[in-house]
């Protein structure tokens, strides 16, 4: 029995559709982080080639929410480099459940082409039907069928004549069996889709209507409004349904047009509302009119504001540069006086201008020497090359070389054990206090006096009652001075300096003497057992002679080795010096036309960009110029708009009022005529001309609809037929499916009863 799906689900827009669609059966994209796996999934997601296929698989197991922060209990809170709170594994759960296949789709399209081209080339292959599967047009691809229905608004009006309705007799279906239970003819199911709410929403929904005859509604009056367009009501859109409101209200209070006697009240009335309405309508474009000249006064405000902000920037930019070449400036004044500075302490600490040997001792001794810390300004700059002495370690620098290393440490330096500490006893097993601890206590009660001592404020001094005698300063001593009376004093006080060298001098010489008469017989000792034979003095003798030999002999020939390296290195210095002259000379013309040539690019660049400024300027001045000129023109536009639509409705009223005077006049001429002709008819009609023109009427509007009324139930009689022989066909195959079904049924339960019974009686 076929079953009827019913699914409830917002119509979605055509349009949006197609366009999403569009976008998404792009050849390549980038995998969405929400949806890596639409390239499986999504029928409409289609890939170039396999190489496309196989870089999107990459891309979504590469994503990040594969990766999952497992904690480390023992460093949990830890916000340390080496001691990590949790450590990232990538998770091993699929998200793609293994009956979906991964193979790129363009191969079976290949490999259907491959056949359909071999069915073509030969006629003996027979390439088998595709079958289509069920695109489920009332299940999960409805979404895809739907599309709004175009209404066009259209005003109900009353028919004059009313039909009467035709009373069929409802079918009647056959009473259903009891064996069977009944099964209901609908079902409601919901559907899955990929997309979310927020992009399958369009415009709100409007129910259809029924508008019953001889009514108006004036919710139909808004139907012109649509959302965006006036929905949701605004204010404006409140007023004009106020006024809608009021028009009407004066429509139903205006004499009827029938009525001759009430023309005059109807035209007055007529006339103060086109007054009223016309009044409206200048208070509207006098509104425009100044919401137009706010725009232009926010425009022109805007206008000026940019102006001010570039002065400012340009201001700004100059100030700049004004401060930088006065730092500059300051900057080099400054140097030079330091400089200055330098070099005039120097100078004071050498007055007379000695020469001074360098003290290395000292030098190594004064950590603030040049030996330790040279200064650049002499030439020295020790961070030169410090790179070379940087130590690059595989296990420092990389991530796993840090890993391999952790692995290698014990446990206890990746997974420190924090111990509490214990509480300090200061007290005996007998309950005194230790020495230890009283020593503490004294010595905090020390600190704490010294502390309330140091931060003591000192009293105020009081006034003094009485007058004390202040004692006076004893004087100092004098500075003891030396005094040289003149030149001849103070060589002689030289003199006797140096004479005073000497002396000491030869004291340390006498001292040595001494020493080496008290020592002479140590000495003699030590030069007897030291003394050598004759012969070995002989063979020592020999032995350097034949070594001075060897030497003179390898002196002479590294001479001669030397002269011939001289003479090489000499003409291989005269071709590297050739060559070296060469290429320096080349390295300076390169450098000399990449100099030039840069010179060239910047001129180039400069002239490029002050075109481009002076465009920029340029377009500038005439869009604000084209701004200016439409804003005159629509002013232009809006006074001559003004007074031709003034002047439009002066020559319309005066067309009006002369159009309905000259139609009155020859309606009520023409009315006159007719009336004479009519009663001058009345009065030669006879009794059959009146009885004719009866005839006339009955058959023109009686006979016709009588005929309509004939047709139409010959029509109904024919279809109903036909409905009948449908009904009973339907019908009569729904049952023998019923009954085919109930025999399966029941054979399917004989079956499972005789195959259980043997397993019962062998249990038994």
């Amino acid at each position: 029995m076929s079953h009827v799906v019913t699914i409830e689900e917002p119509q979605a827009n055509p349009q949006v559709s197609q366009t999403r669609c569009g976008v998404r059966s792009g050849a390549r994209g980038n995998v969405s982080s929400s949806r890596p796996y639409d390239f499986l999934y999504d029928p409409l997601f289609i890939v170039s080639s396999e190489k496309d296929h196989t870089q999107a698989n990459i891309q979504a197991n590469l994503i990040r929410k594969r990766l999952r922060k497992v904690p480390r209990f023992r460093a949990m809170f830890s916000n340390l480099i080496h001691y990590p709170r949790y450590s990232l594994y990538r998770s091993k759960a699929d998200p793609v459940p293994p009956f979906i296949r991964r193979e790129w789709k363009g191969q079976e399209e290949k490999h259907r082409e491959a056949l359909g081209q071999l069915a073509i080339t030969d006629a003996s292959f027979q390439m088998a039907k595709e079958a289509y599967e069920d695109p489920e047009i009332t299940g999960r691809n409805r979404y895809k069928y739907f599309e709004r229905p175009f209404l066009p608004f259209h005003q109900q009006i009353p028919f004059n004549v009313v039909f009467a309705a035709t009373k069929t007799e409802a079918y009647i279906f056959p009473p259903t069996s009891a064996k069977y239970p009944p099964v209901p003819s609908k079902y409601t199911v919901g559907t899955q889709t990929d997309y979310r709410d927020a992009e399958v929403q369009t415009d709100p929904y409007s129910p259809e209507y029924v508008v019953c005859q001889d009514s108006i509604p004036e919710l139909l009056t808004l139907a012109a409004l649509t959302w965006g367009r006036g929905l949701p009501a605004g204010q404006a859109e409140v007023e004009m349904i106020e006024r809608a409101r009021e028009k009407r209200a004066w429509e139903a209070t205006l004499p009827c047009l029938s009525d001759t006697s009430q023309f005059e009240k109807r035209r007055r009335m007529m006339n103060a509302m086109e007054r009223k309405e016309w009044a409206f309508r200048e208070q509207e474009i006098e509104k425009l009119q100044e919401i137009r000249l706010e725009v232009l006064k926010e425009l022109l405000r805007k206008r000026d504001e940019n102006q001010n902000e570039v002065n400012m920037k340009h201001l700004n930019a100059r100030w700049s540069q004004l401060q930088e070449a006065k730092e500059v400036k300051l900057a080099q004044i400054q140097h030079t006086h330091v400089s200055a500075i330098r070099k005039l302490v120097r100078k004071g600490k050498n007055i007379e201008g000695k020469l001074e040997r360098r003290n290395i001792i000292r030098d190594y001794c004064d950590y603030a020497s040049q030996v330790y810390g040279p200064l650049s300004r002499l030439g020295r700059f020790p961070d030169n090359n410090s790179e070379d002495f940087v130590v690059k370690n595989h296990y420092l620098n990389t991530y796993e070389g840090l890993v391999e290393l952790e692995s290698c440490l014990p446990d206890f330096v990746t997974q420190p054990r924090i111990r509490p500490p214990k509480p300090k006893v200061t007290t005996t097993k007998a309950g005194f206090l230790k020495r230890a601890a009283r020593m503490d206590h004294e010595l905090a009660e020390v600190h704490k006096a010294i502390l309330d001592k140091k931060n003591r404020v000192l009293e105020p001094k009081k006034v003094l009652r009485f007058l004390q005698r202040k004692a006076l300063p004893q004087p100092r001593l004098p500075t003891p001075t030396l005094e040289m009376s003149s030149n001849e004093e103070e060589d002689i006080e030289m003199a006797v300096i140096y004479l005073q060298k000497l002396l000491r001098g030869r004291v340390v010489q006498n001292t040595m003497f001494e020493g080496k008469e008290k020592r002479l017989e140590l000495i003699q000792e030590l030069r007897t057992s030291h003394a050598l034979q004759d012969d070995d003095r002989l063979l020592k003798k020999a032995e350097k002679q034949v070594t001075l030999a060897l030497q003179r002999q390898r002196n002479l020939h590294e001479h001669k080795v030397s002269l011939v390296e001289n003479h090489l290195a000499g003409l291989e210095g005269r071709v590297l010096a050739d060559m070296f002259d060469f290429l320096s000379k080349e390295l300076v013309r390169l450098q000399e036309e990449r100099r030039i040539h840069a010179f060239a690019m910047l001129a180039e660049r400069q002239r490029r960009m002050r075109e481009a400024e002076e465009s920029g300027r340029r377009q500038v001045e005439q869009r604000r110029l084209r701004e200016e000129d439409q804003i005159f023109k629509e002013v232009i536009k809006v006074h001559q708009s003004t007074v031709t639509s003034y002047l439009e409705d002066i020559i319309l009223n005066t067309e009006e009022n002369t159009a309905e005077e000259q139609a009155r006049a020859e309606i009520e001429k023409m009315a006159e005529e007719i009336n004479d002709i009519a009663y001058e008819m009345e009065n030669r009609r006879t009794q059959l001309q009146s009885e004719e023109i009866v005839a006339e009427l009955v058959y023109s509007f009686l006979i016709p609809e009588v005929q309509k009324d004939f047709v139409k139930e010959k029509v109904r009689t024919a279809q109903r037929k036909h409905i009948l022989a449908a009904h009973q066909i339907i019908h009569s195959h729904t049952e023998d499916m019923v009954n085919r079904d109930f025999v399966q049924r029941q054979q399917e339960e004989a079956a499972s009863h005789t195959d259980k019974s043997p397993e019962e009686e062998t249990q038994k």
